[in-house]
């Protein structure tokens, strides 16, 4: 299971190249998001929308300037991040291809032609050509896939590359892709609604009077030392921004191994398991050795959840934050 979890995280994540320890920093927001209403959702596919200006301009997370001659008809998206975006803002019936499998959600990305297996982080490049796409999508990290860009560029398709650090980025980036697909209003009742739901949250989050200790599964494919995020990772990040104290916080990457003895000196007093998908459960959790003596354990405080609501930088960040809200401060969120 590690290797394609981790693999997932590597592309989710936003990093070019596949490993356990991806690079770069995410930071967490000072305060609070920008201030907005709650809005209500009423984006909707075919919601008839004033007709956009192009060419269009636009500078990605890559701080590259792209130029978009005229409304995308022919997307293609190589992260499962983009791909729920590109549904998000009604556009699902101009994407012609995503990535690989791990383009899941919605469910309608499922049966779409995948351009990037059996290798996410390399995509074949004839078939994409064969599609013909107007605007590709893709993700970067620290170090860039230059090599990537450069040859799709080379091949004459336009390409954006998205891959933000933050929740604000996330909300940035909805933006950035409905001006170049001319989605701009979509993207923009989207993420007011976002927003909302969010400075609902980091509002009744401030007024927790605890922080609990929180171990955040990632991959247990080694029970006696699992994998965890640390610090640098979107996972890191929310469970400060919902309150509670992450145990890996002094790990020295995002994605760090933790063992039996490190978690007992920790103590966690939650154990979140993002690897629930994986076939975990909170039975064989309980039955590692050594583990009975946690607080965790003790309390039955042991909670799967979908972990590609928390480490995936897309549209359901949100639900992803809520969740978590909900298993750290169940007296705040009900």
């Amino acid at each position: 299971m590690k290797t394609y979890k981790l693999t997932l995280l590597a592309l989710v994540v936003l990093v070019a190249a596949c490993g356990p320890a991806p690079t770069g920093t995410f930071h967490v927001p000072s305060s609070t998001l920008t201030p907005a209403p709650t809005p209500t959702w009423n984006v909707e596919p075919g919601t008839p929308t004033p007709p956009p200006a192009f060419p269009v301009t636009v500078t990605d997370d890559a701080r590259r300037a792209v130029t978009i001659a005229k409304p995308p008809q022919r997307l293609i998206s190589l992260a499962p991040s983009n791909t729920e975006i590109l549904f998000a803002l009604g556009l699902g019936s101009k994407v012609v291809a995503v990535g690989s499998s791990f383009d899941d959600y919605p469910p309608e990305a499922k049966a779409l032609p995948k351009v990037a297996e059996p290798d996410v982080t390399k995509p074949n490049l004839e078939k994409i050509v064969a599609l013909a796409p107007d605007l590709i999508l893709m993700t970067g990290g620290d170090p860039l896939p230059l090599e990537l860009i450069n040859r799709l560029e080379g091949l004459k398709l336009t390409v954006l590359v998205l891959y933000p650090r933050d929740i604000d980025g996330i909300l940035k980036d909805i933006e950035l892709i409905g001006t170049a697909t001319g989605a701009s209003k979509e993207a923009k009742t989207l993420t007011t609604n976002l927003r909302g739901r969010l400075n609902a949250v980091l509002a009744k989050a401030k007024t927790a009077t605890s922080k609990p200790k929180v171990f955040y599964e990632v991959d247990a494919s080694n029970p006696a030392r699992p994998f965890t995020a640390g610090p640098g990772s979107f996972i890191d990040a929310m469970l400060t921004l919902v309150g509670a104290s992450n145990v890996a916080a002094g790990a020295k990457s995002p994605w760090a191994e933790f063992s039996a003895e490190e978690l007992v000196r920790q103590d966690p007093e939650i154990i979140i398991l993002g690897d629930a998908n994986y076939g975990v459960t909170v039975d064989s959790v309980q039955a590692r050795p050594g583990w009975s003596t946690l607080t965790a354990v003790k309390k039955g405080a042991i909670y799967p959840i979908d972990d590609n609501l928390v480490s995936r930088p897309g549209p359901r960040i949100v639900d992803g934050l809520e969740a978590l809200a909900r298993i750290v401060h169940p007296e705040l969120f009900r």
